[in-house]
């Protein structure tokens, strides 16, 4: 979306004060592209109010200021090609997205695969429309970069599970992922009160998949003895009660009033940034059918 001089919303003396808070120029961005960036990223969003209502020049201005600018300008300058742009992104991304991927895939050899598959995405290798193109010219600026990329590298992680095709292990399911950067404290705030909500109302069944899984590391094999059922059985059950547990929390971040995007950014945060018991969120309810397992406390 390309803005006419006519439709700017972007005054010239903020543009250029966020175009030096951003340090742009050190990442080949003019002043020109990070204006175009700002705008446009401020109509697609609707500068952070619902689609009714129309942000007066304070509430853009306020949203202007809030995004991640410094990283909003690597990321516009590699996905313009920049070669200062991307020695920034390498010397800051490339080693915890690859130590994230090798923890995803649980695998040296697959993580690399992975990571290094997308690091040739985000450089632009694809085209649309004849034009290089980047993923990277999607990313707003509204979470941190480092959370957009590991929520783009579990996408990744799916594709590449299907093209695999290990059905014994459930690349489907995000998990926690390596790197933790500083997370607004409104937005973990947001995080912690949805996801005490949505563990409360997930079933008890569910309750111990997760938390012999995910908590207590227990494999799918070990999971399916002690409830004497199909290890293919364990990984479908898994892999619904996840999805279902993004769905019902995306839900509740969207009741918050956090928009469709930024509860999906959201959702890309570490867990061990999120201050909470999951542990005792997960616990047993009195009469749980479900049978105990070694390493559970």
């Amino acid at each position: 979306m390309e803005l006419g001089p006519e439709n700017r919303l972007l005054p010239e003396v903020l543009c250029e004060e966020l175009w030096r808070a951003a340090g742009a120029e050190l990442v080949e961005v003019s002043k020109a592209e990070f204006g175009e960036a700002l705008e446009t990223i401020g109509a697609r969003d609707n500068f952070g109010l619902d689609q009714d209502k129309h942000a007066n020049q304070r509430q853009r201005e306020t949203f202007w200021r809030a995004l991640h600018l410094d990283e909003l300008a690597t990321a516009r300058g590699c996905a313009l090609g920049r070669e200062s742009a991307w020695r920034r992104f390498l010397a800051h991304y490339r080693e915890p997205l690859t130590r994230a991927a090798v923890e995803m895939t649980g695998s040296a050899a697959l993580g690399e695969e992975l990571a290094s598959a997308l690091y040739s995405e985000l450089f632009g290798l694809t085209e649309r429309e004849g034009r290089r193109w980047s993923p990277l010219l999607g990313y707003s600026g509204r979470g941190s970069l480092m959370g957009w990329l590991r929520a783009i590298l579990a996408q990744r992680r799916v594709d590449q599970y299907r093209k695999i095709g290990r059905e014994t292990e459930l690349g489907e399911i995000e998990p926690a992922a390596a790197v933790s950067e500083q997370i607004e404290p409104e937005r973990l705030e947001d995080l912690r009160v949805a996801l005490k909500k949505t563990l409360s109302e997930v079933s008890a069944e569910e309750r111990f998949l997760l938390s012999a899984y995910y908590l207590d590391q227990h494999t799918l094999d070990e999971i399916s003895r002690v409830l004497r059922v199909h290890v293919a059985t364990i990984s479908r059950k898994l892999k619904r009660a996840t999805e279902r547990l993004r769905k019902q929390l995306l839900r509740a971040l969207i009741a918050r009033g956090l928009s469709r995007r930024a509860a999906e950014e959201a959702l890309g945060t570490d867990p061990r940034d999120v201050d909470i018991n999951l542990r005792k969120l997960l616990q047993k309810s009195e009469g749980d059918p479900i049978p105990s397992q070694e390493g559970e406390g």
